[in-house]
């Protein structure tokens, strides 16, 4: 046997030897029945829908959606601003990003979705932003907005210099340079984080039960906890992990094919 089939036998004994220690610790210790009557009836599965499609899985796409568009737009203008040469400028995008990515998501969430109402308590605030799409959108939005800013940044900066100095030579103002030149070459860059972005967005729609939403407007998680509390059953949680597995796996092998086509095109 040679020394690199040897080392690969070691590595399948011990892989198997641990295998097989943690399965009897979880066959010796874990009650089977009781995680299987709490997680996995499949009555009470059954029960969450349709429900649980058309309205959980559509209201998470959607509350995804907004954050992800209002996002974009926050990460655009403040990426945008961090590269200017107004001072002021830099200092306010410097501290939209760094203030939002280090105050927890929920937290957040909070803030603006009870802080909205009695900030503009004085004046009549548009309906969309007094229903949970609005404002839970819009906390989602700053948070991604934060991280997909530095993403932008990062782009930004991998665009070569030769590439600015040429524009610049060939009459185009900065304004242009950035819009026309920059900006297009930065954004095929950061493509692959901003669509792992979408996937984190998505998952943090959880987060948005907090706001006490309304029927109609409920996400995955939400539906999934009520259910539970009416049902004294936690199947409706398994229910829910299988719809957001059945939409981020597809999710997922998207951003990894992205970053491959975007890997070639760099080549």
């Amino acid at each position: 046997m040679s020394k690199r089939a040897r080392s690969i036998a070691i590595q399948w004994g011990i892989f198997a030897v641990g295998l097989g220690a943690v399965g009897a610790v979880l066959y010796s210790t874990v009650s089977w029945a009781k995680l299987g009557d709490a997680y996995f009836r499949w009555d009470v599965f059954k029960a969450q829908f349709p429900v649980m499609i058309t309205e959980g899985v559509v209201n998470t796409l959607f509350y995804t959606f907004i954050a992800f568009t209002g996002g974009l737009v926050f990460a655009l203008i403040a990426a945008t601003m961090r590269q200017s040469q107004v001072v002021p400028a830099r200092w306010l995008a410097t501290t939209y990003v760094e203030v939002l990515r280090a105050l927890p998501a929920l937290l957040t969430i909070l803030l603006v979705g009870y802080g909205i109402k009695i900030a503009f308590s004085d004046y009549e605030i548009p309906g969309f932003f007094n229903q949970n799409y609005g404002k839970g959108g819009l906390a989602l939005a700053l948070v991604a907005g934060a991280y997909m800013a530095e993403s932008i940044r990062a782009g930004l900066q991998a665009v070569p210099k030769g590439q600015t100095e040429a524009a610049r030579s060939l009459g185009l103002s900065s304004r242009q340079t950035l819009r026309r030149i920059v900006m297009p070459q930065a954004l095929r860059i950061v493509v692959p984080p901003l669509t792992n972005e979408f996937v984190l967005l998505l998952k943090d729609t959880s987060l948005l039960y907090v706001l006490g939403v309304t029927v109609g407007e409920r996400e995955l998680v939400t539906i999934a906890n009520q259910a539970r509390s009416a049902s004294f059953n936690s199947t409706p949680l398994t229910a829910a992990a299988v719809c957001f597995i059945a939409i981020t796996l597809p999710l997922t092998y998207l951003v990894k094919w992205v970053e491959r086509r975007t890997e070639m095109r760099t080549r």
